[in-house]
């Protein structure tokens, strides 16, 4: 087991003041808590007091030194403002940050590998997201502690967790192709889920533990030709994705989106019975992202975000007041992303 000190940025990161947007009805308030870089993925503590996110250099103003935090590295930040921890190791590319109930943090990472950043994509075949190989699953104690926890060869990643607290669900190339497994807390008993051929990832568990909502692209034909040239070189090509639901034991398959763009970062309303997900279905250039609510079954479809710009990554606080996404409005600069924290009401 390897001990890491707690990075602290000693500047306190102040709340901006951007409002809704009119056709945000659902938001009666909203806080923006980082200022600039790349920060996404951000989800709460169970006490929704509390966020995980990943982030790169510069995403507190002037505070990272020159080359630090060269590629992604996970964060905690009050959801009030203040200071944000660095939680992870400052070295490789870390992804996918998340609370276990008891308040220890899984987060994926190469920094096993090498201390350095895994080479970015080429984008000669188009717009392609890594799938790194090097990937591993940690559990961060809240001792600052770090251990691997789910490591095999080939990509363990996308890891979440049952509100529950029994079960992990995560993606792995661990038997050839891009499938969703389970996972007791402790790393154990790992069990695959998903079979078709095609993407299956980015899922999380609805609030009472039941069913697992996640994103999905399965190929058939000459597409599933190219998406196993793609897979073998490392790569999936995001721009097909549809919203999948499914039983927690890999049961009853459902797909509830039929938009043939890109629908992903799915996840339950704590009313059970409603999922946000962002898409950019409504854009017939497909460049534009916003968040969408609709009901377990894919009907009564409402858009919750209205930014000309990207919404993504919706998650609502487990003491339902609260939605946290990540955005690209009111950045400074083109392609920044910052989290935001929006006061919910239905």
């Amino acid at each position: 087991m390897r001990f890491f000190l707690l990075f602290l940025v000693f500047v306190p990161v102040s709340c901006g003041g951007l409002a809704p947007l009119p056709k945000e009805r659902h938001f009666t308030s909203l806080r923006q808590l980082t200022f600039g870089g790349e920060n996404a993925e951000a989800y709460f503590s169970p006490d929704s007091r509390t966020l995980v996110f990943q982030s790169t250099r510069g995403s507190f103003r002037n505070t990272a030194p020159k080359g630090e935090w060269a590629c992604d590295q996970i964060l905690t930040i009050p959801v009030d403002g203040g200071r944000a921890e660095l939680v992870s190791t400052a070295t490789g590319r870390t992804t996918c940050g998340y609370y276990l109930p008891a308040g220890d943090i899984l987060f994926s990472s190469t920094h096993a590998a090498s201390p350095n950043c895994p080479p970015k994509p080429s984008y000669a075949r188009g717009y392609v997201w890594p799938i790194y190989d090097t990937y591993d699953i940690y559990l961060r104690k809240a001792n600052g502690a770090l251990a691997p926890l789910i490591a095999a060869p080939g990509y363990d990643a996308e890891a979440t967790v049952s509100p529950m607290g029994d079960r992990i669900v995560f993606t792995s190339t661990r038997d050839g192709d891009l499938e969703i497994y389970t996972a007791a807390i402790d790393g154990s008993d790992v069990r695959r889920l998903t079979t078709t051929p095609g993407y299956d990832g980015g899922a999380f568990f609805s609030p009472d533990g039941k069913r697992i909502v996640y994103r999905a692209h399965h190929p058939t034909g000459a597409a599933l030709i190219e998406y196993r040239a793609l897979l073998k070189a490392g790569l999936v090509r995001p721009s097909i994705m549809e919203i999948f639901v499914m039983d927690a034991d890999g049961k009853n398959h459902r797909q509830l989106t039929r938009f043939g763009k890109a629908s992903f970062a799915p996840f339950f309303h704590n009313n059970n019975r409603q999922i946000f997900f962002a898409s950019n279905f409504h854009d017939p250039r497909g460049r534009n992202f916003d968040i969408y609510l609709m009901a377990d079954d894919g009907s009564r479809l409402e858009r919750i975000t209205w930014s000309p710009d990207f919404d993504g990554f919706p998650m609502m606080s487990p003491d339902g007041k609260m939605l946290a996404f990540s955005s690209n409005r009111g950045g400074r600069i083109r392609g920044e992303t910052n989290v935001f924290v929006a006061e919910w009401q239905d």
